[in-house]
């Protein structure tokens, strides 16, 4: 690599105008990645590059700057590049247009050379363009358009991009409602290993909809959402395995699920836990700690709803067995629990 960098940077500062050595992208990331750490005549070819007119060392050089904080030089290179046809740089350049990096912000430019990468065939700008168009962001708003450039980027293997399709199909939006075709493109994108499309996969297996009724396949994407911290999916598993569809039924296991989503403030989950100390199911009863999660949970949930029934009349049949001072207990660790939790969220 060493010996790489010494030939590349070599050829590029011994270059003339007239004849310029021209980099693949390969070599310019390699330069880039070599001026980063520190290297001087990796960053002095880099400079060179661009200034003899190289797409490829344009952008990188750009790039470089743009990791040293330094946006309006870095802007000046990416959008060289950009003027050049290089679809990244077209993206990168949309991108700082969008958030106001080293430009001014701009949706309308940034749409302008998001849609230029896009026609290239670049993924994220496609994306980019989804998002866009789906919240008339630099565009007026238009669901069809956002659905169309979604089956571009989608068709190219992005993730995110296959389970917003999911989503588009499964709610009709910009496309005919087609739960059929939700489920394949949920699927393509879950393999993948995105977990909100595992969770919505698991979804209408467990709804049979758009796919046969299957309760086991259900339990197989939410856990693998589940294992990736998605809270709804912890839920979904929790169920599952305490009414024993589709798993054996393993109360234990519930516990597990229903802890992971009430830590992440599900008031489902919180109730669900508090109800399995307060009778010992799956796990030790402990009447504090019961109080505590009831405590949680009701207060999270509508006031109107049956989460938050079962929590009032859980915690007065727990409370019967309390001392008051196991009650206030339970209250001062219910409120630490949400000042900690809205801390970290900051």
């Amino acid at each position: 690599m060493k010996m790489l960098i010494r030939y590349l940077a070599a050829m590029l500062l011994a270059a003339t105008a007239s004849t310029a050595y021209a980099l693949t992208s390969l070599d310019a990331h390699q330069l880039e990645q070599a001026a980063e750490l520190g290297h001087l005549p990796a960053r002095d070819a880099l400079e060179a590059a661009a200034r003899q007119g190289d797409p490829e060392g344009q952008l990188a050089y750009g790039i470089y700057l743009l990791n040293r904080h330094d946006y309006a030089p870095a802007a000046h290179w990416i959008r060289k590049s950009a003027e050049q046809g290089l679809p990244l740089a077209q993206e990168m350049l949309g991108v700082m247009y969008h958030v106001g990096a080293g430009v001014p912000k701009d949706l309308a430019r940034a749409e302008k050379w998001f849609t230029l990468s896009a026609a290239q065939g670049n993924a994220n700008a496609q994306f980019n363009l989804v998002q866009f168009y789906a919240q008339g962001a630099g565009v007026p708003q238009d669901y069809a358009q956002a659905a169309a450039w979604c089956r571009k980027a989608a068709a190219e293997g992005d993730a995110s991009a296959q389970f917003y399709l999911g989503m588009l199909y499964s709610r009709g939006t910009g496309v005919p409602q087609d739960d059929t075709a939700a489920a394949s493109w949920f699927a393509k994108s879950a393999a993948q290993g995105n977990a909100l499309a595992q969770y919505n996969l698991g979804v209408l297996y467990g709804d049979g909809q758009g796919v046969p009724q299957d309760f086991a396949r259900a339990a197989g994407w939410y856990r693998q959402a589940a294992e990736q911290g998605l809270a709804d999916a912890q839920l979904r598993l929790a169920l599952l395995y305490d009414e024993g569809k589709g798993v054996g039924q393993d109360y234990a296991q519930a516990a597990k699920w229903y802890r992971a989503a009430a830590e992440q403030g599900l008031a489902v989950a919180q109730v669900s836990l508090g109800v399995f100390y307060a009778y010992g199911v799956g796990l030790t009863a402990d009447p504090l700690r019961a109080y505590k999660w009831l405590t949680l949970g009701k207060a999270a949930a509508p006031p109107n709803s049956d989460t938050y029934g079962l929590a009032a009349r859980t915690m007065s049949q727990v409370a019967a067995s309390m001392t008051a001072a196991q009650i206030a207990t339970a209250q001062v660790e219910a409120s630490a629990w949400s000042a900690a939790r809205s801390k970290n969220r900051k």
